[in-house]
C-alpha cells in the first residue's frame, strides 16, 4: 500500500508542477519562477543572502532588527501604508530571519502580483530607519528575546547549548541576539547593515503559483530593474576549529522538567566531504524518531519508559558545519543520567549493526513522502527554492533530494554514525529545574 501510495504521490507531483525558470536582471537580481495553476493564488518571496551568522560580536540580532523595521515606513509607503494596502488586498505578509538568510513574502491574488513587487523593490532601497521608531521597536524585540528565550527554560538550554557546541562565530550566537548588544543597539547600526547587505545583487526574488515567467520578468524589471547595484561584503570561509574533546554545559532555571541535550558536530549538504553523509544523517534521524515505530518511541518511551519524550533533529540545509541533536526528558521514574546512557545506546546501535533493509526502506519512505507533500504546498516550494539558491547549494538541489535519500544503504548509515558519533565530537547541555523563587 505504501508503494502505492508513493508511486501516486509522484504521478500528481510530475503532473502538477511546472520547471523552474531562472532570470538575472543586469542590476544582479535572480529570479525563480515555478508555474502552478491550481488556484489563482502566487507566493511572492524574497530572499536576502544576510543572517545572524554574518553578525560580528556586539551587534548580534540585527539582521533580525532590520527585519522587524522592513515594516516600518518608506517615503513612498510611510508607516502603515505596507501592512493596510496588504490587508485591502485580502493578501498575507509576514517575514524570518534565520542564521543564513533573511526572507520576507506575500501570499496573493494572483493578480496582484504588481502590488507585492512594487512595495518590495520600494523597501530593497528606500527604508527610512526612522530613529523614533527603532527605539519603539527595539524594546519589543528585547520583550520578544525574554518571553521566547529568557523565561523559556528549553529554549535557553537549546541556546546554550548551541553556543557551546560552536566554538566560532557564525551559529555560536542567537538569531535574536544577546540581550546586551540589543540594549545597546542604535539605529546607526541598523542603517550600516542595510546599506551593506539589501541589495538586487545580494537577493533572490522567487515566485511560485498561477503566474506566467516572461510576465513575472517583465513586472520585475518594471519594479526592481531600476534599484542599483552594491558592493556586498565578503563572505569569509568559516570553519570550526578541531574537536578536542566532550564539551558540557548545565543550565539551571526554573523548569519543570530537566532536559538533556547530546550534539555532534556534522556535514551539511553545503560542507560534507562524502556527498551521501548529509542523506545518511537524515535517514538516521528518521530511524530515530519518525513516529511512533521509531526507535526512540518503541525502545525509550513505550518500551522501557525511560523517556517521556526522546527525538532527533538534523537540518541538512545550513551554510556551515552544524549539529546533530537528539535530546529528551526522563520519565518520572528515571534519571538523566539513565536517560543519557539509553540515547548513547541507540546510536552505538547504529554504529554497531546495519540497519535491516525493511526498516530501512520503510523510514525512506516516511522522508520521501513528507517530502512530497511539503511541495504540494506553493509556499512550500517556494521556500525550497530560496533557501537552497540562498545558502549557496543552489535551487537545481531540489530535484536530488528523493534520489539521494533513496540511495542511502546500511553501509552508509553506519559508516556515518561511526564517523561522527563520538565522543570528542560530542557537546552535552543538562537542564537542571530550580526552585522558583517567589518575590514577596
Amino acid at each position: 500500500m505504501r508503494k502505492i501510495l508513493f508511486t501516486l504521490l509522484m504521478v500528481l507531483s510530475c503532473q502538477t508542477f511546472s520547471q523552474v525558470q531562472e532570470f538575472i536582471l543586469n542590476n544582479g537580481l535572480k529570479i525563480l519562477v515555478k508555474e502552478d495553476h491550481r488556484a489563482p493564488i502566487a507566493v511572492s518571496m524574497i530572499w536576502y543572502n544576510v543572517g545572524s551568522a554574518d553578525e560580528p560580536g556586539g551587534i548580534t540580532g540585527v539582521s533580525h532588527a532590520i527585519e522587524h523595521m522592513m515594516f516600518k515606513g518608506t517615503e513612498k509607503f510611510p508607516l502603515g501604508v505596507f501592512s493596510k494596502t496588504i490587508a485591502e488586498m485580502g493578501a498575507q505578509a509576514n517575514a524570518f530571519t534565520n542564521n543564513d538568510y533573511t526572507a520576507f513574502f506575500e501570499k496573493i491574488d494572483a493578480s496582484k502580483l504588481a502590488t507585492s513587487f512594487e512595495l518590495e523593490a520600494d523597501r530593497m532601497n528606500h527604508l527610512l530607519l526612522d530613529a523614533n521608531e527603532f527605539a519603539k521597536e527595539i524594546k519589543v524585540i528585547q520583550e520578544e528575546r525574554r518571553l521566547r528565550t529568557d523565561d523559556n527554560p528549553q529554549a535557553l538550554a537549546f541556546e546554550r547549548f548551541l553556543a557551546t557546541a560552536h566554538l566560532s562565530a557564525p551559529y555560536h550566537h542567537p538569531v535574536i541576539g544577546w540581550m546586551n548588544d540589543l540594549k545597546q543597539m542604535k539605529v546607526e547600526d541598523v542603517r550600516e547593515w542595510y546599506k551593506k547587505y539589501y541589495a538586487p545583487n545580494n537577493a533572490t526574488l522567487v515566485v511560485v503559483g498561477d503566474v506566467n515567467p516572461e510576465q513575472v520578468r517583465a513586472l520585475a524589471e518594471n519594479y526592481f530593474g531600476a534599484l542599483p547595484k552594491q558592493p556586498v561584503p565578503e563572505r569569509k570561509l568559516k570553519r570550526e576549529p578541531p574537536e578536542l574533546g566532550e564539551k558540557i554545559v548545565h543550565i539551571q532555571a526554573a523548569a519543570k522538567l530537566p532536559l538533556l541535550m547530546i550534539g555532534y558536530s556534522v556535514p551539511s549538504v553545503n560542507t560534507a566531504k562524502e556527498s551521501y553523509e548529509p542523506y545518511a544523517l537524515e535517514v538516521i534521524s528518521g530511524i530515530l524518531d519518525a513516529g511512533d515505530s521509531a526507535r526512540f518511541s518503541k525502545n525509550l518511551i513505550r518500551g522501557k519508559h525511560i523517556a517521556n519524550d526522546a527525538d532527533a533533529y538534523y537540518n541538512p540545509y545550513t551554510r556551515y558545519q552544524t549539529q546533530f541533536i537528539v535530546y529528551g526528558s526522563p520519565n518520572q521514574s528515571h534519571t538523566i543520567n539513565d536517560l543519557q546512557s539509553s540515547l548513547l545506546n541507540q546510536l552505538e546501535e547504529l554504529k554497531n549493526n546495519p540497519v535491516s533493509d525493511i526498516e530501512l526502506q520503510r523510514i525512506k519512505n516516511q522522508i520521501i513522502a513528507q517530502k512530497t507533500f511539503e511541495k504540494d504546498s506553493i509556499f512550500g516550494q517556494a521556500s525550497e527554492l530560496g533557501l537552497l539558491e540562498t545558502i549557496g547549494v543552489g535551487w537545481k538541489k531540489s530535484e536530488d533530494y528523493t534520489r539521494a535519500i533513496n540511495a542511502i544503504t546500511p553501509q552508509q548509515i553506519q559508516q556515518t554514525a561511526q564517523r561522527y558519533f563520538q565522543k570528542n565530537n560530542m557537546t552535552t547541555a543538562i537542564l537542571e529545574p530550580q526552585t522558583q523563587k517567589v518575590t514577596p
